[in-house]
């Protein structure tokens, strides 16, 4: 049975979990929506599920300044409570967040920010590199969309390893906050400012840098 994006929009909205997670799970039912859910939670996967629809407007808003000054972030991570917002837990998530932008530089919150004209760009440029590499049609389509998740792995913080521990994600690190305190959190904006972006300059490690910071 054809998995369609509507199919998969539902299932994300019904239970919160990620799009490529709904979508394995969508085909591994069978198109079965009932049945795809009980994999996601079986999983693990839906444990945000029912929180994921409730509001949540309060929360922080916490700077990182790196480097004496050289790169600075803000960050806004919202949740349901003012109490939650003040605990250690929340405090802590949102201080690793904020290093999180400043090492890995993310351009979106998640895939589905990332605009379509940017990301028929990139498949664009993934399809004339497999060309060029003398690859053959019926491949070439499976490696763009394979370089096209190497792609969101890079730009998108949801989807980046976390710094502190790489084998998992910052989504994965969310949902474990989220099932820990039992609201709803949401990373809703972020601004990363570099020194002299944009100007042509020695060029520097700055994931190397933050986790020197992080072994102190």
């Amino acid at each position: 049975m054809e998995i369609t994006a509507s199919m998969v929009k539902e299932l994300r909205e019904r239970t919160g979990a990620g799009m490529m997670d709904c979508k394995k799970a969508l085909t591994e039912a069978q198109g079965d929506m009932e049945r795809a859910i009980e994999i996601l939670r079986e999983k693990g996967l839906a444990a945000a599920a029912k929180k994921a629809g409730r509001v949540a407007a309060e929360g922080i808003v916490t700077s990182y300044i790196h480097g004496g000054g050289r790169i600075g972030v803000l960050v806004e991570v919202n949740c349901e409570t003012d109490f939650v917002a003040r605990t250690e837990d929340f405090k802590n998530f949102v201080h690793d967040i904020a290093m999180q932008i400043a090492a890995a530089n993310p351009q979106y919150i998640s895939r589905e920010e990332v605009p379509e004209d940017v990301v028929e760009k990139e498949k664009e440029i993934y399809r004339t590199q497999a060309k060029n590499e003398g690859k053959p049609d019926k491949v070439v389509e499976k490696m763009v969309e394979g370089r096209l998740e190497k792609y969101y792995k890079e730009v998108c913080l949801l989807e980046q390893p976390f710094i502190r521990d790489d084998s998992k994600t910052i989504k994965q690190l969310l949902n474990e906050l989220i099932a820990k305190i039992g609201e709803n959190v949401v990373i809703r904006r972020f601004a990363r400012f570099e020194l002299g972006e944009g100007i042509e300059k020695k060029k520097c490690d700055i994931a190397e840098e933050v986790a020197r910071e992080l072994n102190r």
